[in-house]
């Protein structure tokens, strides 16, 4: 079984827990000896996790729309069942991946811990746990390339956003549209993970020449979207184009905030941001506990 990294962050406060693509930041508030003992339970949660999803990797990369899929282990079932929630749409549990591994590690580090508030930070997807009382405070920067923060969101305990996810055509994964960047904040990390990539694939423009696609598996030969053209480049968009491509992401954005799916999204285009629902606001001078950047990438700014 391959050794995972387990360490402390200098400032003695946050856990890294590190192993192939999977690279989390873990933080918690409360006494010290239940962050102890959720730290030991995070490592523990970790240990083998990779080597389960592997093993579960053919029936994740297969689309919920046309399989009743079956899967074992913890994450690959929080994968499965995220997806299904966007099954009328071509998806992947592998759209919920990240997510999931950072709501699988929350939910087991705080299992019988007492802690005001805990986050897990997997390259940007975030699944969050708050106490009666507690709050955790997100700024969203739109571009990596000019990282300032354009929006801001408080979420409380009595919201039930307890995940944020990122998606966009310069991020980790492949996409099929042309977004800059698309954060949803969702009940959970996996639903927000899968919702923001669907809604950044519905982020385009329609073909033309701005845009450069290839096939996925061209790119990637194991990608789960195989054939389907993914964007590579994209340079001078017109106005039109980028409020048209704009208008498709919010089209399908609203749709998930009316049926519940998600609670919010800040989409970004060539320097536009706009957003759906109401949990998002333009940024204002605070010192947000975590910046979520366009590209999945994420740090962590103290409080």
């Amino acid at each position: 079984m391959a050794q995972f990294l387990a360490t402390l962050l200098p400032d003695a406060k946050r856990l890294h827990l590190q192993l192939g693509p999977i690279d989390l930041i873990i933080g918690a508030q409360g006494l010290q000896a239940d962050i102890d003992a959720a730290y030991g339970q995070a490592r523990q949660a970790f240990d083998g996790l990779l080597e389960q999803l592997v093993s579960e990797l053919a029936v994740l990369k297969s689309p919920v729309s046309k399989h009743n899929l079956k899967t074992t282990g913890p994450v690959a079932n929080r994968m499965v069942e995220a997806a299904n929630h966007f099954k009328g749409q071509f998806v992947t549990p592998m759209a919920a991946v990240a997510g999931a591994v950072a709501d699988y590690i929350l939910a087991s580090m705080t299992a019988g811990r007492s802690l005001e508030k805990a986050y897990v930070n997997n390259g940007g997807d975030i699944a969050l746990y708050l106490s009666g009382g507690a709050q955790h405070r997100v700024g969203i920067v739109a571009d990596v390339h000019n990282p300032k923060i354009n929006m801001t969101t408080t979420i409380t305990y009595d919201h039930p956003v307890r995940g944020v996810a990122s998606s966009g055509w310069r991020g980790r994964s492949h996409s099929l549209g042309i977004a800059d960047a698309v954060t949803v904040l969702a009940c959970s990390a996996a639903q927000a993970d899968v919702a923001a990539t669907l809604i950044a694939n519905a982020v385009d423009p329609g073909p033309c020449a701005q845009v450069t696609r290839e096939p996925a598996q061209d790119l990637s030969p194991d990608s789960d979207l195989a054939e389907l053209l993914v964007t590579v480049n994209v340079t001078n968009l017109s106005n039109d184009q980028i409020e048209r491509a704009l208008a498709r992401g919010q089209h399908l954005a609203l749709d998930y905030v009316e049926r519940g799916l998600i609670a919010g999204v800040a989409l970004s285009l060539s320097g536009r941001v706009v957003s759906v629902g109401e949990v998002l606001t333009q940024a204002k001078t605070i010192s947000p506990e975590f910046i979520n950047l366009a590209s999945k990438e994420a740090v962590h700014a103290p409080s």
